[in-house]
């Protein structure tokens, strides 16, 4: 069977390493998905779900927050500031900060403040998704 090589990893740590035999995940334009022998790839990916079918026949859920990712041949590699398994997914902890975003959308005092915010919402739409992804696939 043939597999690629995958590495999600975050600011902090790596997430995931390992055999893959499929990985989709949300691209500047649109879904992407890749497979051994891929072309070689650089694009930004949007906050989203990075899915992984793993070589045992498994599946790995895992939400970036946007970032960069290189595809080789052999090897593709997700960099995200911030990038969480499925299972780690915090809900109690994501609808505190939609409250704290949309409290700072509305009392945004400058183009900038409402990007910020605006920006953050985003992200924890896509985390909203990811969670959901995540529930049903259990």
């Amino acid at each position: 069977m043939n597999t690629i090589h995958v590495d999600v990893v975050s600011a902090e740590e790596s997430i995931y390493s390992g055999e893959a035999t499929f990985v989709a995940l949300p691209g500047e334009v649109g879904e992407l998905g890749i497979k051994p022998r891929h072309t070689p790839l650089i694009t930004r990916i949007r906050p989203g779900t990075v899915r992984i079918e793993t070589a045992d026949g498994g599946e790995e859920f895992i939400f970036v927050a946007g970032g960069m990712l290189e595809v080789q041949p052999n090897c593709v590699t997700v960099l995200s500031d911030t990038a969480v398994r499925g299972k780690d997914l915090d809900e109690e902890k994501a609808n505190a900060a939609k409250i704290a975003a949309e409290e700072a959308l509305k009392n945004a005092k400058s183009d900038i403040d409402l990007a910020k915010a605006q920006s953050e919402l985003a992200v924890l739409a896509a985390q909203f998704a990811a969670l959901r992804r995540f529930r049903d696939k259990k």
